[in-house]
């Protein structure tokens, strides 16, 4: 009987790749007293560098909006370098969205939340975000149009 070899999951690296702060009508929009909708967006890609080795980068676009006029904008980009040695080729996309997901966002929240209190804003804290719902939304969706596309149904436009 043969011995399964043992997964490796090691974090090489995590860094800031990308980082943008717009406050196109400072100073005038700090005499503002009222409290802007914000509007927040995530995505992550994931990318292999080497065998075994991937890069992931989270990013985050927030956009704080009074009526139509942008308080500011902040877009971070998080990535890491992450070691995957034996993981089976069927969780591999799991691993790479969900785990290294929960390993980067505590980052990019911390950044987002720095770079609005130095824009001069009141602090600002991304709620925590389950990468598990989210992963499994996203493989829903891909089942469905795979569904729709092998059917010969269109796919019925999103938003």
């Amino acid at each position: 009987m043969s011995e399964q070899p043992q997964q490796l999951f090691a974090v090489e690296k995590v860094y800031l790749k990308d980082l943008s702060l717009e406050i196109p009508g400072a100073p005038q929009i700090f005499n503002e007293r009222d409290t802007p909708k914000i509007d927040i967006s995530l995505s992550n890609e994931a990318r292999a560098l080497d065998a075994g080795v991937f890069e992931v980068v989270l990013t985050s676009t927030v956009t704080a909006k009074l009526q139509e006029r942008t308080v500011f904008l902040v877009e971070a980009a998080q990535a890491g370098i992450f070691q995957l040695r034996n993981v089976p080729q069927e969780q591999l996309q799991a691993v790479l969205n969900v785990i290294c997901g929960n390993v980067l966002f505590p980052y990019l929240r911390e950044t987002v939340s720095n770079v609005v209190a130095r824009g001069g804003f009141p602090p600002f804290f991304m709620n925590h975000v389950s990468f598990e719902a989210l992963y499994q939304q996203r493989m829903e969706e891909q089942q469905r149009q795979q569904q729709q596309e092998a059917s010969g149904t269109p796919a019925a436009p999103i938003g």
